[in-house]
């Protein structure tokens, strides 16, 4: 899967966590909501659970989504070349520089989450690359095995010519004659129609 260029992708990757956190977080609070709500308010109080609780989440995916694609593009613009290891490096980043704040380990922890969660996506992501593509393969192996022996290009080409020669004597040999004209001429003999013949007169049965 081919991502956009470094510049436009910033933006990109903001508005995809922004969305996905809005989603989630809403669904995940609603829920919650529901069910810490009391009875005949259940409804009501899931609402105003989501309402205050998921812009929180979605800002702070989008400012995850944000760390992540900065990095990523600097890794990009630093190494010169993009590759899984990136997006590894940059979710390690990502995970311990929003974790500064609760002390080394803390952060270190997060780093290592960081990272193991995009290694785990990027090696699911090339497996499943790599599957399709022999899947294709596969396919396309298929495809040519079942084609006959002797049925080449020249033959496939040959083939609507003879079938457009039939087909052109069957139809215009049936109305015009012309395919019994040509059977005649290979086998070199001529049939003459007499246009006029004396035809013997009908018996009469009448006494003169």
């Amino acid at each position: 899967m081919e991502r956009d260029p470094c510049p436009d992708r910033i933006l990109d990757d903001i508005g995809g966590a922004f969305g996905m956190g809005a989603v989630g977080g809403g669904a995940f609070y609603f829920l919650k909501g529901l069910k810490n709500s009391p009875r005949g308010s259940r409804l009501l109080g899931a609402y105003q659970t989501a309402r205050m609780k998921t812009p929180a989440t979605a800002g702070g995916f989008a400012v995850w989504g944000a760390l992540f694609s900065l990095s990523d593009c600097s890794l990009v613009y630093l190494r010169q070349k993009e590759d899984p290891w990136n997006s590894i490096m940059a979710g390690a980043f990502t995970g311990g520089f929003l974790q500064m704040r609760q002390g080394f380990a803390s952060a270190s922890r997060a780093a290592l989450i960081g990272g193991g969660l995009l290694a785990l996506i990027e090696g699911l992501q090339i497996a499943v690359n790599r599957f399709v593509a022999a899947q294709q393969q596969q396919i396309i192996y298929v495809d040519r095995s079942s084609v006959p022996i002797g049925m080449g290009h020249q033959g496939n080409q040959d083939l609507p010519e003879t079938a457009g020669a039939s087909g052109s004597e069957s139809w215009f040999g049936g109305w015009f004659g012309g395919g019994g004209k040509k059977e005649e001429e290979k086998s070199g003999a001529k049939t003459e129609i007499l246009e006029s013949f004396d035809a013997p007169l009908p018996p009469t049965f009448e006494f003169k």
